[in-house]
Protein backbone atom coordinates (compact mmCIF):
# COMPACT_ATOMS: atom_id res chain seq x y z
CA UNK A 1 0.00 0.00 0.00
CA UNK A 2 2.35 2.65 -1.32
CA UNK A 3 1.98 6.34 0.36
CA UNK A 4 1.87 9.03 -2.35
CA UNK A 5 1.64 12.05 -2.42
CA UNK A 6 -0.06 14.49 -5.41
CA UNK A 7 -0.97 17.90 -6.35
CA UNK A 8 -4.21 19.40 -5.27
CA UNK A 9 -5.66 23.04 -5.32
CA UNK A 10 -4.38 24.12 -2.01
CA UNK A 11 -1.03 22.01 -2.25
CA UNK A 12 0.17 19.06 -1.80
CA UNK A 13 -2.46 15.97 -0.74
CA UNK A 14 -1.35 12.99 1.15
CA UNK A 15 -2.36 9.96 0.65
CA UNK A 16 -2.59 5.95 0.39
CA UNK A 17 -3.20 4.08 -3.12
CA UNK A 18 -3.66 0.56 -4.07
CA UNK A 19 -3.52 0.29 -7.58
CA UNK A 20 -5.05 -2.76 -9.39
CA UNK A 21 -3.92 -5.58 -10.69
CA UNK A 22 -5.88 -5.12 -14.32
CA UNK A 23 -5.45 -2.13 -16.35
CA UNK A 24 -9.05 -1.89 -16.52
CA UNK A 25 -9.48 -2.25 -12.97
CA UNK A 26 -12.18 0.11 -11.15
CA UNK A 27 -11.26 2.52 -9.75
CA UNK A 28 -12.88 3.96 -5.82
CA UNK A 29 -12.21 7.23 -3.65
CA UNK A 30 -12.74 6.84 -0.10
CA UNK A 31 -13.46 10.22 1.70
CA UNK A 32 -12.79 10.58 5.51
CA UNK A 33 -15.01 12.37 7.98
CA UNK A 34 -14.62 15.98 9.17
CA UNK A 35 -11.34 17.41 9.55
CA UNK A 36 -12.36 19.89 12.26
CA UNK A 37 -13.27 16.90 14.31
CA UNK A 38 -10.47 14.34 13.97
CA UNK A 39 -11.28 13.30 10.76
CA UNK A 40 -8.64 11.69 8.73
CA UNK A 41 -7.82 9.06 6.11
CA UNK A 42 -6.61 6.23 9.33
CA UNK A 43 -10.11 6.72 10.12
CA UNK A 44 -11.38 2.51 11.64
CA UNK A 45 -14.45 3.08 9.15
CA UNK A 46 -12.21 5.03 5.70
CA UNK A 47 -9.36 2.86 6.79
CA UNK A 48 -11.85 -0.63 6.50
CA UNK A 49 -13.52 0.17 3.35
CA UNK A 50 -10.46 1.35 1.59
CA UNK A 51 -9.24 -2.48 1.89
CA UNK A 52 -12.65 -4.26 0.92
CA UNK A 53 -12.73 -2.18 -2.28
CA UNK A 54 -9.07 -2.81 -2.68
CA UNK A 55 -9.64 -7.17 -1.95
CA UNK A 56 -12.25 -6.42 -5.19
CA UNK A 57 -9.45 -5.90 -7.49
CA UNK A 58 -10.27 -2.25 -7.49
CA UNK A 59 -7.61 0.56 -7.63
CA UNK A 60 -8.39 2.59 -4.46
CA UNK A 61 -7.27 5.77 -2.95
CA UNK A 62 -7.77 7.29 0.88
CA UNK A 63 -6.33 10.53 1.01
CA UNK A 64 -6.07 13.35 4.04
CA UNK A 65 -8.61 16.68 3.23
CA UNK A 66 -6.07 19.82 3.07
CA UNK A 67 -4.89 20.90 6.26
CA UNK A 68 -5.13 17.22 7.80
CA UNK A 69 -1.71 15.06 8.50
CA UNK A 70 0.97 16.46 5.59
CA UNK A 71 -1.90 17.53 3.62
CA UNK A 72 -1.22 21.95 2.68
CA UNK A 73 -3.97 24.27 3.13
CA UNK A 74 -6.39 24.87 5.62
CA UNK A 75 -10.22 23.51 6.42
CA UNK A 76 -12.49 25.12 3.80
CA UNK A 77 -15.70 24.32 5.09
CA UNK A 78 -16.39 21.44 2.29
CA UNK A 79 -15.74 23.65 -0.92
CA UNK A 80 -12.26 23.41 -0.80
CA UNK A 81 -12.18 19.57 0.40
CA UNK A 82 -14.60 18.89 -2.73
CA UNK A 83 -11.70 20.55 -5.04
CA UNK A 84 -9.38 18.00 -3.06
CA UNK A 85 -11.66 14.84 -3.80
CA UNK A 86 -11.88 15.97 -7.71
CA UNK A 87 -7.94 16.37 -7.83
CA UNK A 88 -7.77 13.00 -6.26
CA UNK A 89 -10.17 11.20 -8.58
CA UNK A 90 -7.83 13.17 -11.64
CA UNK A 91 -4.67 11.58 -10.25
CA UNK A 92 -6.30 7.93 -9.93
CA UNK A 93 -7.52 8.16 -13.24
CA UNK A 94 -3.87 9.34 -14.82
CA UNK A 95 -2.71 6.25 -13.22
CA UNK A 96 -5.66 4.07 -14.08
CA UNK A 97 -6.63 5.81 -17.59
CA UNK A 98 -8.58 2.45 -18.77
CA UNK A 99 -10.54 2.02 -15.62
CA UNK A 100 -13.67 0.45 -16.46
CA UNK A 101 -16.24 1.80 -13.43
CA UNK A 102 -15.65 4.19 -10.74
CA UNK A 103 -16.79 4.37 -7.41
CA UNK A 104 -16.92 7.21 -4.27
CA UNK A 105 -17.63 6.28 -0.39
CA UNK A 106 -17.72 8.63 2.06
CA UNK A 107 -18.36 8.41 6.01
CA UNK A 108 -20.44 11.60 7.64
CA UNK A 109 -18.63 14.56 6.43
CA UNK A 110 -16.36 12.45 3.47
CA UNK A 111 -20.30 11.31 2.57
CA UNK A 112 -21.81 14.80 2.05
CA UNK A 113 -18.64 15.71 0.02
CA UNK A 114 -18.78 12.48 -2.01
CA UNK A 115 -22.10 12.86 -3.17
CA UNK A 116 -21.24 16.30 -4.33
CA UNK A 117 -18.61 14.55 -6.64
CA UNK A 118 -21.10 12.46 -7.55
CA UNK A 119 -23.09 15.44 -9.25
CA UNK A 120 -19.81 16.69 -11.02
CA UNK A 121 -18.40 13.51 -12.17
CA UNK A 122 -20.43 11.66 -14.53
CA UNK A 123 -18.19 8.26 -14.86
CA UNK A 124 -18.88 7.98 -10.72
CA UNK A 125 -21.61 5.00 -11.27
CA UNK A 126 -21.90 3.65 -7.98
CA UNK A 127 -21.44 5.15 -4.67
CA UNK A 128 -21.14 4.31 -0.84
CA UNK A 129 -22.87 6.99 1.87
CA UNK A 130 -22.16 6.10 5.56
CA UNK A 131 -24.33 8.19 7.78
CA UNK A 132 -24.94 10.93 5.67
CA UNK A 133 -25.44 14.54 7.69
CA UNK A 134 -28.79 15.61 6.54
CA UNK A 135 -29.50 17.26 8.96
CA UNK A 136 -26.72 19.63 8.85
CA UNK A 137 -26.04 19.39 5.37
CA UNK A 138 -27.66 20.48 2.34
CA UNK A 139 -28.04 18.01 -0.10
CA UNK A 140 -30.87 19.57 -2.48
CA UNK A 141 -28.52 19.30 -4.90
CA UNK A 142 -28.70 15.44 -5.67
CA UNK A 143 -31.27 16.96 -8.20
CA UNK A 144 -31.91 14.65 -9.49
CA UNK A 145 -28.94 11.86 -7.99
CA UNK A 146 -27.45 10.70 -11.33
CA UNK A 147 -25.81 7.32 -9.73
CA UNK A 148 -27.37 4.21 -7.65
CA UNK A 149 -25.83 3.58 -4.51
CA UNK A 150 -26.15 2.61 -1.05
CA UNK A 151 -27.00 4.54 2.12
CA UNK A 152 -26.36 3.16 5.70
CA UNK A 153 -26.73 4.62 9.13
CA UNK A 154 -27.24 3.38 12.47
CA UNK A 155 -30.69 3.73 14.52
CA UNK A 156 -28.96 5.22 17.56
CA UNK A 157 -27.15 7.71 15.46
CA UNK A 158 -27.29 11.34 17.88
CA UNK A 159 -25.24 13.16 15.25
CA UNK A 160 -26.58 11.98 12.41
CA UNK A 161 -30.56 11.30 13.02
CA UNK A 162 -32.21 8.86 11.50
CA UNK A 163 -35.17 10.76 10.49
CA UNK A 164 -33.49 12.95 8.49
CA UNK A 165 -31.60 10.79 6.98
CA UNK A 166 -34.98 9.09 6.18
CA UNK A 167 -36.09 12.16 4.32
CA UNK A 168 -33.10 12.49 2.42
CA UNK A 169 -33.69 8.58 1.36
CA UNK A 170 -37.41 8.72 0.13
CA UNK A 171 -36.88 11.72 -1.91
CA UNK A 172 -33.86 9.85 -3.64
CA UNK A 173 -36.02 6.78 -4.07
CA UNK A 174 -38.62 8.65 -5.76
CA UNK A 175 -35.44 9.45 -8.74
CA UNK A 176 -36.16 7.35 -12.44
CA UNK A 177 -33.15 6.11 -13.50
CA UNK A 178 -31.29 5.13 -10.00
CA UNK A 179 -31.87 2.87 -7.36
CA UNK A 180 -30.61 4.08 -4.31
CA UNK A 181 -30.74 1.25 -1.06
CA UNK A 182 -30.86 1.69 2.46
CA UNK A 183 -29.92 -0.11 5.25
CA UNK A 184 -30.05 0.72 8.84
CA UNK A 185 -28.24 -0.93 11.22
CA UNK A 186 -29.90 -1.71 14.72
CA UNK A 187 -27.78 -0.18 17.52
CA UNK A 188 -25.17 1.18 15.90
CA UNK A 189 -24.50 5.31 16.99
CA UNK A 190 -22.73 7.29 14.35
CA UNK A 191 -19.66 5.78 14.49
CA UNK A 192 -20.32 2.65 14.63
CA UNK A 193 -18.46 1.85 17.83
CA UNK A 194 -18.70 -2.10 17.89
CA UNK A 195 -19.90 -2.97 15.08
CA UNK A 196 -17.44 -1.78 11.91
CA UNK A 197 -17.24 -4.97 10.91
CA UNK A 198 -20.36 -5.39 10.03
CA UNK A 199 -20.89 -2.01 8.32
CA UNK A 200 -17.74 -3.34 6.24
CA UNK A 201 -19.49 -6.35 5.52
CA UNK A 202 -22.67 -4.70 4.47
CA UNK A 203 -21.13 -2.46 2.28
CA UNK A 204 -18.98 -5.83 0.51
CA UNK A 205 -21.96 -7.26 -0.03
CA UNK A 206 -23.44 -4.42 -1.51
CA UNK A 207 -20.33 -3.80 -3.94
CA UNK A 208 -20.05 -7.75 -4.98
CA UNK A 209 -24.11 -7.35 -5.89
CA UNK A 210 -23.72 -4.21 -8.59
CA UNK A 211 -20.42 -6.76 -9.82
CA UNK A 212 -22.45 -9.58 -10.18
CA UNK A 213 -25.24 -7.67 -12.18
CA UNK A 214 -22.98 -5.83 -14.13
CA UNK A 215 -20.98 -9.15 -15.19
CA UNK A 216 -24.36 -10.66 -15.90
CA UNK A 217 -25.66 -8.11 -18.04
CA UNK A 218 -22.52 -7.83 -19.92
Amino acid sequence: MPEVIFTGPAGRIEGRFQPSKEKNGPIAIILHPHPQFGGTMNNAITYQLFYMFAKRGFAVLRFNFRGVGRSQGEFDHGEGELSDAASALDWVQTIHPDARACWVAGFSFGSWIGMQLLMRRPEIEGFISIAPQANLYDFSFLAPCPSSGLIIHGDQDKVAPPKDVQTLVDKLKTQKGITVEQTIMPGANHFFDQQVEPLIDICGAYVDKRIKAITEAA
